[in-house]
């Protein structure tokens, strides 16, 4: 397994419950493909940098997860089909 870092905006609208549901989504993913979430963090709401689909803020939350590349395939393929992501990032720690 590999060391990732994993970041997602959310959209700044979601209630806490939204953002759970969500979340929990995610760390199942990397659950049921014999992975770990080491750390997460919730940066909650920021500005963005440049509006993306017309928000200027958005809900950060950053992972740094222990995954085989099973985990981080179905985390893309997720990731991309939720419509409340507006952006993400996963980052490969070890090159």
């Amino acid at each position: 397994m590999k060391k990732y870092e994993v970041g997602y905006i959310l959209k700044p609208n979601l209630s806490d419950e939204q953002v759970s549901k969500i979340t929990n989504t995610f760390y199942t993913i990397f659950a049921n493909n014999s992975s770990n979430v080491i750390s997460s963090k919730e940066v909650g709401l920021k500005d963005l940098a440049y509006e993306i689909q017309h928000f200027s803020k958005g809900y950060y939350v950053w992972l740094v997860v222990e995954a085989t590349s099973e985990a981080i395939k179905e985390f893309n393929r997720v990731v991309v089909i939720t419509e409340d992501v507006i952006r993400f990032i996963v980052i490969d720690e070890e090159k």
